[in-house]
C-alpha cells in the first residue's frame, strides 16, 4: 500500500507561481513508480496535467499540451517525494490537483495512465 500526500495549493493571482510537493509512504520502492499529476475543475473531467516515469524507464516525462513551457514535474527519489512547479498560471488552471502513482509497465504514455493509487487532493485557485 502507497499512501500519497499533497501539499502547496493555495490562491495566486494570475501569471503568479505554486509548487506542489506529493509525499509517498509506505511499503514501497518509490523509485520505480511511475508518478502523475491531475487535475480536475468543477464540472469538467479530471484530466492528467503531468508525469514522470520511474528510474527503470528512464525517468521520461510528458505533459498535457496547455501546460507545456509552464509547468514542470520532477522527482526526488531519496524522499520519495515528487513535484509540479506551476508559473505563468492562468484562471483556467483552477482546480483540486491530485497526485498519482502507477506501478512500472512497458509502453507507460500519459494518456494511458490508470493510477494504482491517489492523494486527497489540493486546491489551486488562479484570481484573474
Amino acid at each position: 500500500q502507497v499512501q500519497l500526500v499533497e501539499s502547496g495549493g493555495g490562491l495566486v493571482q494570475a501569471g503568479g507561481s505554486l509548487r506542489l510537493s506529493c509525499a509517498a509512504s509506505g511499503r514501497t520502492t518509490f523509485s520505480t513508480y511511475s508518478m502523475g499529476w491531475f487535475r480536475q475543475a468543477p464540472g469538467k473531467e479530471r484530466e492528467a496535467v503531468g508525469a514522470i516515469t520511474g528510474s527503470g524507464s528512464g525517468g521520461r516525462i510528458y505533459y498535457l499540451n496547455s501546460v507545456k513551457g509552464r509547468f514542470t514535474i520532477s522527482r526526488d527519489n531519496a524522499k520519495n517525494t515528487v513535484y509540479l512547479q506551476m508559473n505563468s498560471l492562468k484562471p483556467e488552471d483552477t482546480a483540486v490537483y491530485y497526485c498519482a502513482a502507477e506501478r512500472s509497465r512497458p509502453y507507460f504514455t500519459i494518456a494511458t495512465m490508470v493510477p494504482d493509487y491517489w492523494g486527497q487532493g489540493t486546491q489551486v485557485t488562479v484570481s484573474s
